[in-house]
C-alpha cells in the first residue's frame, strides 16, 4: 500500500508534486495524499471561487490561496534561471494581477448537445464549458457572453465560432471568426448585436480575413499616455494592471538613458512609456503603422521601423549607439537578436518575457559575454494560470 505523502511543490502545468516525484492534479502545497488516494487538505488550499473550476481549462490554479499562487509564479522564473545556473543578485516579489483584470480573451462557441454555448474549452478537450461566471474576465467582456449566446442562436447546422475580445479605448472590441453571416437577416441580428451592446468594433471573418461591419469611430488603445489605433488581433498585454508592472519595471531600469531601442515593439507599449528617445522596431506591419501614426501624431520621441528582428536582427554595431535596449519578444524568444546584443557594447538591457525557458537561454548568452543579472521580477497577468511572465535587467 502506498504511504502518506506531502505535497511539497506545484510543477509547470499545475499538478501538486510530491517528494517522490509522485504528480497528483488539483493538490495544493501541504496537502497531504492518503494511502487510498484521497486528499488531506492543507493550509495553502483555497475554495475555488469559480463553479466551473475543475472542468474549464481557463484556469488551473483557484485551488491555491494567495501565497501559494504567489511562490507558483516565483518559482516558475527562478527554476528557469536556474536551468541555466543564472541567481538573480535581486528576485523581487511576484506581481499578481487581481480577479477580474484581464481585457482580452478568446471564447468559443458551438451548436453543442443541440444549445448554443459560450466560454473556454474543458480542459485537455475541444468540448466547451457553458460560461455561467467567470473571475478573470473584465466585467465588460463577460457581460457579452449572454447576448453571443443569443445572437449566435440564429447560427444553423454543425458550427463553432471563435470569439475574440479585447477592451479597448471606446469600449470592446469583437471579433468572430468562422461566423456565418449570409443574408440580410443575418447580418441585422450581428449589427444589431454591436449596437446594443456598445461595441467599439465588429469583425467578421468568413474565411477570407478579419472585415470591420461595425466602427462607430477608430478604435484605439492608450499606451503611455498615447491613443495607438487597434489593428483587428494585435497584441496586447493580458491586463492593464499586469502591462503597468512591466513597463514600471522597464521605466525604472532604463530611467537615466537617452537614447533607447525597443525591440518587438508591438504597438508601443513601451515606446510610448519610457524617456528619452526610441527607436521602435516591430516585424507586423499592421502595428508597425499604429506606432509610427501615434508617434507622428503625438510629436513625442518615439521612431517607428519596419524590421523582421528574427530574418534581420539588428547588428552590434547599430546597437552599440543605444544607452539602453527593451525587447519582448514572442514565447520562441531571440536567440540570434540576443546574440548580436552580446556582441554589441550596450550597457543595459530590460528583457521581458512570456516564457520563462526561451528566456533562460537567451539569458545565458548574455551572462556568458559579460552581463549579469541584476533584477528578476516575476509577473502573473494570467491570474490562476500556469501561464507565467517576467521582466529582467541585464547590466554589463
Amino acid at each position: 500500500m502506498t504511504e502518506a505523502e506531502e505535497i511539497i511543490r506545484v510543477a509547470a502545468k499545475g499538478d501538486g508534486v510530491t517528494a517522490s516525484g509522485r504528480h497528483v492534479a488539483f493538490a495544493a502545497p501541504g496537502d497531504v495524499i492518503q494511502s487510498d488516494g484521497s486528499v488531506q487538505p492543507g493550509p495553502q488550499r483555497a475554495t475555488p471561487p469559480c463553479r466551473h473550476f475543475g472542468r474549464c481549462g481557463g484556469c488551473q490554479l483557484q485551488h491555491l490561496d494567495e501565497a501559494a499562487l504567489a511562490a507558483f509564479v516565483r518559482d516558475r522564473a527562478v527554476f528557469a534561471a536556474r536551468s541555466q545556473r543564472l541567481e538573480p543578485e535581486v528576485l523581487a516579489d511576484p506581481h499578481l494581477s487581481p480577479p477580474r483584470s484581464r481585457r482580452r480573451t478568446t471564447l468559443h462557441a458551438a451548436n453543442q448537445d443541440g444549445r448554443v454555448v459560450v466560454g473556454f474549452r474543458e480542459l485537455a478537450s475541444h468540448r466547451i464549458v457553458d460560461m455561467r461566471e467567470c473571475h478573470v474576465l473584465r466585467p465588460e467582456l463577460f457581460a457579452l457572453v449572454e447576448p453571443l449566446r443569443r445572437m449566435l442562436a440564429s447560427q444553423r447546422g454543425r458550427w463553432g465560432v471563435d470569439i475574440d475580445l479585447t477592451l479597448a479605448d471606446q469600449g470592446v472590441d469583437c471579433g468572430l471568426r468562422n461566423f456565418s453571416m449570409d443574408g440580410l437577416a443575418a447580418t441585422e441580428a450581428a449589427l444589431a448585436f454591436a449596437n446594443d451592446n456598445g461595441l467599439a468594433r465588429l469583425t467578421v471573418d468568413m474565411g477570407y480575413g478579419s472585415e470591420a461591419v461595425f466602427e462607430p469611430e477608430p478604435v484605439t488603445i492608450t499606451l503611455g499616455g498615447t491613443p495607438v489605433p487597434l489593428p483587428v488581433g494585435s497584441f496586447l498585454q493580458a491586463t492593464a494592471d499586469g502591462e503597468q508592472a512591466l513597463v514600471a519595471a522597464a521605466r525604472e531600469w532604463l530611467g537615466p538613458a537617452t537614447m533607447l531601442a525597443d525591440l518587438f515593439s508591438g504597438l508601443g507599449t513601451f515606446a510610448f512609456a519610457l524617456g528619452g528617445r526610441v527607436a521602435a522596431y516591430e516585424a507586423a506591419r499592421d502595428a508597425h503603422l499604429a506606432c509610427r501614426l501615434a508617434a507622428s501624431r503625438s510629436g513625442g520621441p518615439v521612431e517607428a521601423h519596419h524590421r523582421d528582428l528574427f530574418r534581420n536582427p539588428l547588428q552590434a554595431d547599430e546597437l552599440s549607439r543605444f544607452d539602453g535596449v527593451v525587447l519582448d519578444p514572442p514565447r520562441a524568444g531571440a536567440r540570434e537578436q540576443v546574440a548580436r546584443i552580446a556582441e554589441s557594447a550596450v550597457p543595459r538591457v530590460v528583457y521581458i518575457s512570456c516564457n520563462p525557458a526561451s528566456w533562460a537561454k537567451d539569458a545565458r548568452t548574455l551572462v556568458d559575454a559579460g552581463f549579469h543579472l541584476a533584477e528578476l521580477r516575476p509577473v502573473g497577468q494570467f491570474r490562476w494560470s500556469t501561464h507565467v511572465e517576467l521582466a529582467s535587467l541585464f547590466v554589463r
